[in-house]
């Protein structure tokens, strides 16, 4: 169990070159257990190959010609992690300024700046209509007309159509538990929005756009501004989008960027400033006293969709510790493929980023790390 007097993070985390290591013990951890933790992590290298512009070309995801990559992707490094309490570092592995892509991490990464966009105004309803402020063809007719900020924002929307070259239809049927394995792409009849969980990367990148729209500025500059900035995070980051997503807003050219790496761009960022993040996430948008992001985004974001009790806004949750055991039931996690793991857990005041480690060891981890804590 945690230490009940341990002292909690109320100020800002030291900026980035100030983010010091503080010995497990102030944090209530047995030192071995935690770096024995932090070892088997590293240990367990994803199954992802280095060079991640061939295995995506290999057609991992799907085949040619619906895997073509048409944004930037480079090789990944080894893996790397940080464990963070009471907004301390108290464990590490490998090169935690490492700069990878973070792949589906990336989608709650979108809904923070949809947290951002609702309390500002821009969005004053996530049940309205997608159409009511997004005018640009692509939430129009009986079908997609129906689409709202929820539906898109919890994977129900069925969206239907073509968006920067992907059809959605190319991850209809998409299964996350075979990912790479199994078929996808069959054609099925589309449900009425809101009927139906999908995880659909295409129909992500409509939101992504969308925000684009309302917030008419270039969403990396967004990021930086209201959630990078006030947190410290270092400049080291970067958010790609497709070298076909360029759109014109208010007469200036814009590029619309992706919520993953599916087909190359996305978020490329190290595992220090994912673990920010994450500390932003378990305060439930508070930093050092500074409101960034509303409370009652979080109270929504984390409840889960009637269609799918494992999932909220773009975050994955552990409805019944269901998804991972070992953690508590109000952990929740930002998940990219290959390994990217943010697990937040308010009940031990806990963050923890994984970078490249296989995904069918984060359960062994995060028992190994709960069982370090005396």
């Amino acid at each position: 169990m945690p230490v009940a007097d341990a002292p909690k993070a109320e100020r800002p985390l030291p900026d980035a070159d100030g983010w010091q290591m503080h010995p497990p013990e102030q944090a209530g951890f047995d030192a071995e257990l935690l770096n024995a933790a932090a070892g088997f992590a590293e240990a367990n290298e994803t199954p992802f190959p280095r060079d991640l512009r061939a295995y995506l070309e290999s057609g991992y995801f799907e085949p040619a010609p619906d895997n073509a990559v048409i944004g930037p992707i480079r090789p990944r490094g080894a893996p790397n992690g940080v464990i963070v309490r009471h907004g301390r570092i108290v464990a590490n592995w490998g090169d935690t300024r490492q700069v990878d892509p973070t792949f589906s991490v990336a989608k709650s990464y979108l809904s923070l700046l949809a947290g951002i966009a609702h309390a500002d105004g821009l969005i004053a309803d996530l049940d309205a209509k997608m159409g009511d402020l997004v005018r640009d063809g692509g939430f129009e007719g009986a079908h997609n007309g129906a689409i709202t900020w929820r539906h898109l924002l919890q994977q129900t929307s069925e969206w239907e159509g073509t968006l920067f070259g992907k059809s959605d239809m190319i991850d209809r049927g998409r299964n996350l538990a075979a990912e790479g394995r199994g078929r996808k792409g069959d054609v099925r009849a589309l449900r009425a929005p809101g009927t139906y969980w999908e995880y659909n990367d295409v129909r992500v990148n409509r939101l992504g756009l969308a925000l684009l729209r309302v917030f008419r500025r270039p969403l990396p500059e967004v990021f930086a501004e209201r959630i990078m900035a006030p947190i410290g995070a270092s400049g080291d980051w970067q958010w790609h989008g497709y070298d076909t997503a360029f759109v014109d807003i208010d007469g200036e050219r814009m590029q619309s960027v992706p919520g993953g790496s599916h087909w190359g761009g996305g978020v490329f960022i190290h595992a220090e400033d994912q673990a920010r993040i994450g500390q932003l996430a378990l305060h439930r948008g508070l930093w050092g006293g500074q409101r960034i992001l509303p409370d009652s985004w979080f109270a929504q974001s984390l409840t889960p969709c009637g269609l799918n009790a494992s999932y909220g806004f773009l975050w994955w949750l552990n409805t019944l510790r269901a998804r991972v055991p070992a953690a508590p039931e109000s952990s929740f996690f930002a998940v990219g493929a290959g390994g990217n793991t943010t697990w937040i857990d308010p009940e031990h005041d806990l963050v923890a980023v994984l970078r490249w480690t296989d995904p069918a060891c984060v359960g062994g981890f995060v028992q190994r790390v709960l069982a370090a804590i005396r």
